[in-house]
């Protein structure tokens, strides 16, 4: 039987929500009878449907977080209130030290948990920045009989796994002392699952479930195009009028894309910093970024401007986001060259980090700062913790670090999603939640069309495409959690906020804003490669994902808070005040028809990229599509795509003429 909690509404001028009702499993019973106050929600839901194999050894020592919670709804309040357009408080910020005074939890209550923990065997007790959390270490021998639960090896899936390390999880819920219940949102560091990288390649891994084979040899090779149509293949069966598909595109370079979103040579985000948030560090990134940087034509990177921030042991214990920080680094960069850039590693070994917790300090160091103001005003998080269905108490600790951010004026942009679906937190009314389209560059930079990214996919057998579903798509549709946020009403059409189930009123939809994901019409990535006896060689491939779009937007936002007196912060408020004034900050994403040119319709991936000939069909959302969710592409906004792409000058002019 599912548990269900609520949590308090927000109730800031700018974020109107009502409360939030998240279920999660029980999971196998207990080890033990469970005193003191259960945390509702507080296990993973794979956990419920999922048979352990055993339990973690008694003496394996982890570190566990014991999230704290602060004066949440004055908060809210606070952060609204500084982040809306007209409020007497708009992008007047707090500093981190000025926010753990006014909103963290109380010292006497990290006095409290630290002492419970202390005397229940922890050691190693610390406080985390802004009294976000006491940590603490001890044996799986400890932590069951604390916590009341049992600590479990699980079977990893495609799904649910944590990357190289045993899949582990409290079998049931957790439970704390009475006295210390109200004062505590969750506790990390239990399971270990890996979070969700939105990251997508164009290649046979993601084609779907027919067997690869070719139609023909003449289908087997095909160049890739380094703008959308260079290469066309011919003599394929007749799909929308046509027997003819450009190939997929080699992965647009730097200039492109300042191109398709008019980045202006003007505004680099000189005297800004962004942070992109990763799990471990990948060795010689500022290499890397020099001969992205030398490749694409853009300007070298100044190591004065460039800091590694590792809150674990770098890639010692293997880099996960391997890749993704690459991508994300190099992105951003893309779009303000000028800016800062803070890479922030959370801690990737098994300890307890490895996962979440990781990310959740990543994210913290970022906000904590020097304490008289944070690292950065824009953050890039190119990850998901889950869908709506994860642990309540995960979804409490990231709305309170949301919150945090907004509080602080720093914007935090999450990728949305590679699949149909709500993903979190980039669904939490406080996150900037980043889509996908599917972007046609043309020669010379031009902008040839835009949709929302929901690929599918035929293979050709015989002399036939015999469709096998998507392949990806942006994240996005109506929150199963959040009530509809201030600065989405009257611009989200109803039957896009619509509850699902039979729950009322109008509901938080996601995405906000978009950008380029689709790998076929994805970044061409430089990444290292190292070799026994000789140095490294620097090469190029295709990417794509909202894990692009995510570090593009918040590029972009970097450049345009350039000499301006205060940053943007938490961007959303804003954002819907310039669309809804229409004044051409932003490129609508328009659907694909049968009226659109058949060459914009798909591009065709031959058999050595593909593992078969595939025709990729572009903004091909339907009910026919394995996990469909109603997500469509429509004029204005739409939840494939938000509120559209950035308009290069006018979206930046858009934003700097909101002014506190």
């Amino acid at each position: 039987m599912a548990r269900t909690r609520t949590l308090a509404g927000l109730v800031s001028v700018a974020v109107a929500t009502a409360g939030l009702s998240i279920a999660g499993g029980t999971g196998l019973a207990a080890a033990s009878a469970t005193p003191g106050t259960v945390l509702a929600g507080s296990n993973a839901p794979f956990t419920s449907h999922t048979r352990a194999v055993g339990a973690v050894a008694g003496g394996q020592r982890l570190t566990i977080q014991v999230w704290l919670r602060p004066r949440l709804g004055a908060a809210e309040n606070f952060a609204g209130a500084a982040s809306t357009p007209g409020t007497a408080s708009f992008r007047r910020y707090l500093s981190p030290d000025a926010y753990a005074a006014r909103f963290g939890a109380p010292p006497a209550t990290v006095t409290r948990v630290a002492s419970w923990l202390r005397s229940a065997g922890f050691s190693g007790l610390s406080t985390g920045p802004l009294r976000a959390y006491v940590r603490a270490t001890g044996t799986a021998s400890v932590i069951d009989a604390a916590l009341h639960t049992k600590l479990a090896r699980y079977p990893a899936t495609a799904t649910v796994n944590a990357g190289p390390y045993q899949l582990r999880a409290n079998n049931g819920p957790v439970s704390v002392p009475a006295s210390l219940a109200g004062s505590v949102l969750g506790v990390t560091g239990l399971d270990n699952a890996a979070p969700s990288i939105p990251l997508d390649r164009p290649d046979g891994r993601a084609v779907g479930r027919a067997a690869p084979r070719a139609g023909s040899a003449a289908h087997s090779k095909a160049p890739c195009s380094h703008y959308y149509g260079q290469h066309v293949i011919g003599g394929l069966p007749e799909e929308f009028g046509t027997t003819s598909f450009p190939t997929e595109v080699c992965g647009y370079s730097a200039s492109q894309l300042r191109s398709a979103y008019g980045a202006s040579a003007a505004a680099t985000g000189a005297g800004q910093t962004i942070a992109l948030v990763e799990l471990g560090l990948t060795p010689d990134m500022f290499r890397t970024l020099k001969d992205y940087a030398r490749a694409n034509g853009l300007p070298g990177p100044a190591r004065q401007r460039y800091t590694e921030l590792s809150l674990g042991r770098g890639s010692k214990c293997g880099d996960p986001f391997d890749g993704e920080e690459q991508l994300d680094v190099e992105a951003a960069y893309a779009m303000a060259p000028g800016a800062s850039q803070v890479v922030v590693g959370g801690d990737s070994c098994n300890q307890g980090d490895f996962g979440l917790q990781g990310l959740f300090n990543a994210d913290l160091a970022v906000l904590g700062g020097t304490g008289g103001q944070p690292l950065a005003s824009v953050a890039s998080n190119s990850w998901e913790s889950g869908d709506e269905a994860q642990p309540a108490s995960l979804t409490s600790v990231e709305h309170a670090i949301l919150v945090l951010a907004a509080a602080e004026g720093v914007g935090m942009y999450f990728s949305s999603g590679d699949q149909s679906g709500v993903e979190a937190p980039s669904s939490d009314p406080y996150a900037i939640a980043v889509g996908g389209t599917t972007l046609g560059i043309g020669q010379g930079g031009t902008r040839l069309f835009e949709t929302g990214w929901s690929t599918g996919v035929s293979v050709l057998i015989g002399r036939h495409w015999v469709f096998q579903g998507e392949q990806g798509a942006a994240g996005g549709g109506p929150s199963l959690l959040w009530a509809q946020p201030g600065y989405q009403q009257g611009i989200v059409p109803g039957a896009l906020a619509q509850a699902p189930g039979n729950r009322g009123g109008l509901v938080r939809s996601a995405p906000d804003i978009s950008a380029d994901a689709d790998p076929f019409t994805g970044f061409a990535v430089g990444m290292l490669a190292f070799h026994k006896h000789r140095p490294p060689t620097y090469g190029e491939s295709d990417i794509g994902g909202t894990s692009l779009a995510a570090p593009l937007v918040a590029g972009l936002v970097t450049a345009a808070q350039q000499g301006q007196p205060a940053p943007f912060g938490f961007l959303n408020p804003a954002l819907y005040r310039i669309y809804a004034q229409d004044s051409g900050a932003l490129y609508d994403t328009l659907p694909l028809a049968s009226g659109s040119p058949a060459a914009y319709r798909g591009t065709a991936c031959p058999t050595a990229t593909c593992g078969a000939t595939v025709l990729t069909r572009f903004d091909d959302q339907s009910a026919a599509m394995f996990g469909y969710t109603g997500q469509v592409t429509l004029p204005g906004y739409d939840n494939m795509s938000g509120i559209g792409t950035p308009a290069g000058p006018a979206f930046m002019a858009g934003l700097r003429s909101i002014g506190g």
